[in-house]
């Protein structure tokens, strides 16, 4: 290993003009199998691996040391006790949720079905619809509740209309079948069918992935009658009583897709209640089937693991407990996780390779041709406003309201779930908590929130082969500078950029410019159009869908060259290291990190639901449209990777 790239694991029969991605994980490609529960494995993976392998041992220390009670190390240890207790979860078995579906078969008319959803929602079971509290996207200095469409156990609504997944529904209903007569429900093989179906009739009213993309049309305020003009026959008083949302909550509220709430209170008053009642109970049992005996866990599994991802193996128990501890108590861990695996040399790294990266797309936002001054201001003031947060928040959540019981695993979650909506709801009518993050330090990934304009890199993903404190800079800038590089662009993609500084949608751009911009952004659509994942043979990429990530792609590694060549700080390019040019290094490390297999079932579901591109297409599909892409291997038009100038889009 020399300057973070070993030269002995790249393809000696790929040449990397001709498939850059094969050229730098042919030989892992070659060697490398799937581990049984997985649906998909790569570097992004190995790492996660390494992050739950540390989590775990933070979590099973706590467990072992008995912590005084009421503290969260105690609350860390007993759920995750409660979870790896399988005599009692075996003795149980449907117990834990006898309660729910007493509840559900006790509803006589409309007015209880309302009632038991919004009271089955505060326990954590998700019923047509979703909620919760985000910043206004119009006026980013207030809180203000959001509702989604929702109602669906399949993983989207083309799921339930398109020919190519038939056999998943064939197999879903059996599933259905299989569930509802472990929980002693009767009629079980009849009611299955009755499900898919009323499932298919609110899939009916759903919008589409691509249609959910566009942040203006899913911005929809209403005020409480409006809400009930869009859902005549729903008692929203009664639901919100039994949900233990206060009334003022709903006073006004954004509705992402309103025709959807007009037509699930459709169904809603025409499906007979009967059949609500097995939807219910089988909501019901989904919501809590990881969570009970073997019996519920193994069929759980077949379905939504084996058939839905190709998946062979069930995770090991300890593996599912760390996701459990981490999903009600996340940031307690994340704190322990911290102290022992995220060195500060690591946080003041990153705060100069961020820094490297705004100035470069300043810089690259100065010299653009096709923008004009007044947009190229408001894009200057909106990079000027970005937020950087790295590694763990300044400020911890409090758990000090969750009650957790060794021996209470159901209710422990239920209880957690309580706790998040309490929460959540308290945020309303508050100052926006700039403090606040949507991931744990633990985890692997990033993103950028546009209605607080900030990137945020938690600690876990500041590792190798990402950031490699021995790695040279153009590896570190061909990795996690473009790992920066594409959260920034976040806030210049095709729907961050109708977000200003502020974090308010607000129309920034001049007509011209915005027609400009989409001319680039269609080429780009036209061009992942044209992929077909060689993990699932026959499926293409849907280039609207994974818009907003490939331009993220495409602008991060663009300006994390450009950021690469500012460190260098008009000093000479480094000398060649075995053989490698530091371009060449910047490029392969970019490659590295997408080395990715996946099974064909989980990468035709990716494909129907994943904003971002498969792996290989985020290497090759972005390099080929990047000039010093080019210029490093020598490109030329006998090569399988050229792409003609005129036909590479450059966006930022």
């Amino acid at each position: 290993m020399t300057a973070g790239i070993d030269i002995s694991d790249l393809s000696t029969t790929v040449r990397p003009q001709d498939d850059l991605y094969r050229y730098a994980n042919g030989p892992w490609l070659e060697r490398t199998e799937i581990p049984a529960d997985k649906a998909i494995y790569g570097a992004f993976h190995a790492l996660l691996d390494t992050a739950e392998k540390n989590v775990r041992g933070i979590v099973e220390q706590t467990a072992a040391d008995r912590h005084p009670e009421g503290t969260e190390a105690r609350k860390i240890g007993d759920l995750y006790t409660s979870f790896m207790d399988e005599d009692t979860i075996e003795r149980l078995g449907a117990g834990p949720i006898a309660d729910q579906l007493e509840l559900v078969a006790s509803i006589k008319d409309l007015g209880g079905l309302v009632a038991a959803l919004g009271a089955l929602e505060l326990q954590g079971v998700p019923g047509i619809f979703y909620y919760g509290v985000d910043i206004d996207a119009k006026k980013s200095d207030e809180y203000i509740v959001y509702m989604t469409q929702g109602g669906l156990s399949l993983p989207d609504e083309s799921y339930y209309r398109e020919d190519n997944f038939a056999d998943v529904r064939t197999a879903y209903v059996a599933h259905l079948a299989r569930m509802l007569d472990l929980a002693g429900l009767a009629d079980a093989t009849a009611a299955a069918d009755r499900i898919l179906a009323l499932e298919t009739r609110l899939a009916g009213g759903h919008w589409d992935r691509v249609r959910n993309r566009d942040v203006s049309a899913t911005y929809n305020k209403v005020d409480r009658a409006g809400l009930e003009a869009l859902t005549p026959g729903v008692d929203w008083s009664v639901w919100l009583t039994n949900a233990g949302v206060p009334e003022s909550a709903f006073e006004q509220l954004v509705v992402r897709q309103p025709d959807y709430l007009t037509a699930a209170a459709e169904v809603l008053r025409e499906v007979e209640l009967e059949h609500w009642r097995e939807w219910l109970s089988w909501r019901v049992v989904r919501n809590a089937a990881p969570l009970m005996s073997g019996a519920f866990v193994d069929e759980n599994f077949s379905f939504y693991g084996k058939t839905l991802t190709g998946a062979p193996e069930l995770r090991e128990r300890w593996k599912r407990g760390v996701d459990v501890v981490e999903n009600a108590l996340g940031e307690a861990v994340g704190q322990l996780y911290v102290g022992e695996h995220f060195p500060p040399i690591a946080k003041a790294r990153m705060v100069e390779l961020v820094a490297n990266l705004v100035e470069a797309y300043r810089q690259r936002i100065d010299a653009l041709d096709w923008m004009g001054p007044e947009t190229r201001q408001q894009a200057l003031d909106k990079l000027g406003a970005f937020t950087p947060k790295i590694g763990y928040p300044d400020k911890w959540k409090d758990y000090s309201g969750l009650d957790v019981q060794a021996d209470d695993l159901v209710g422990n979650v239920r209880r957690s779930v309580a706790v998040e909506t309490a929460r959540d709801l308290a945020k309303l009518g508050q100052p926006i908590d700039r403090t606040e993050w949507l991931m744990t330090p633990q985890t692997v990934n990033a993103y950028y929130n546009p209605r607080m304009n900030e990137i945020v890199f938690p600690a876990a993903i500041l590792q190798p082969p990402f950031f490699d404190l021995e790695a040279d800079d153009a590896v570190n800038y061909g990795a996690i500078g473009a790992v920066i590089g594409h959260e920034i662009g976040h806030g210049f993609d095709d729907q961050g950029s109708k977000y200003d500084g502020a974090g308010n949608l607000n129309d920034w751009w001049t007509d011209a410019d915005r027609a400009a911009f989409e001319e680039r952004t269609a080429r780009l659509v036209a061009q992942y159009n044209a992929l077909e994942s060689t993990d699932a043979p026959g499926n293409k990429v849907n280039g609207e869908l994974t818009l907003g990530e490939n331009i993220g792609d495409l602008g991060g590694l663009s300006i994390g060259y450009v950021a690469y060549e500012l460190s260098l700080d008009g000093g000479e390019s480094p000398a060649p290291v075995d053989g490698l040019t530091a371009a060449q290094r910047f490029f392969l490390a970019w490659a590295l990190g997408w080395s990715t297999k996946a099974r064909e079932a989980e990468a035709i579901r990716r494909l129907a639901i994943d904003p971002h591109s498969p792996p290989e297409f985020r290497c090759n599909a972005v390099v080929r449209n990047i000039d010093a892409f080019h210029t490093a291997f020598g490109v030329s038009e006998d090569d399988d990777m050229w792409l003609s100038p005129k036909d590479r889009v450059k966006i930022w």
